[in-house]
């Protein structure tokens, strides 16, 4: 409580100052900013969570429905699964799926391939493609970065099944397995 003069008559008042909305309004700002701060947080460590379990953090494994050796990536308007070399060579025992070398120039590839297409050629070779746009299509390059292209490209072209070799050949060959030469 404050002491104020009452009037001008001397007098000393013990009432509590009023106060005015302009003196109120900014402590109402530091708690409306407060919560709202606090909600952003919030609404961060959910989208990180989210974030984590969908691009292969706690659903990488097989609980996540992905056996071991794949995470999921997100793309424009779709998703693409990568894959280990491990992982790849398990595939390519049982092999369901078409098998593309993307890398240009061409230098070398992994053994099973069926098509070599050019990343920066996939659309206007569409037709060469599976027809199926369900069908797995796994793609991969020397190293990962033109295939990554590719994959977003496939997506682009609405394929619902893409794959992508995680590290390309460098990884292939890193894992101790060999590549073959066809000329293409």
């Amino acid at each position: 409580m404050s002491k104020r003069r009452k009037g001008g008559t001397g007098a000393y008042s013990t009432a509590p100052k009023a106060r005015t909305a302009a003196q109120t309004t900014p402590a109402r700002g530091r708690t409306r900013l407060y919560l709202a701060m606090a909600g952003c947080a919030i609404a961060l460590i959910a989208a990180l969570i989210v974030g984590f379990v969908v691009l292969g953090g706690f659903g990488s494994g097989p609980a996540g429905g992905l056996s071991s050796g794949q995470t999921i990536v997100q793309g424009n308007g779709g998703h693409w699964t990568n894959v280990t070399p491990d992982r790849l060579a398990q595939m390519l025992q049982g092999k369901d799926f078409t098998l593309l070398n993307v890398k240009t120039p061409y230098s070398s590839e992994i053994a099973g391939t069926d098509l070599y297409i050019p990343y920066d050629q996939l659309k206007v070779r569409a037709t060469e493609l599976p027809a199926d746009k369900s069908a797995r299509v796994l793609v991969y390059c020397r190293s990962g970065v033109q295939s990554a292209q590719a994959a977003q490209t496939l997506l682009d072209l609405g394929y619902t099944n893409v794959w992508n070799l995680d590290g390309g050949m460098n990884a292939w060959t890193a894992s101790g397995r060999t590549l073959v030469n066809l000329n293409r």
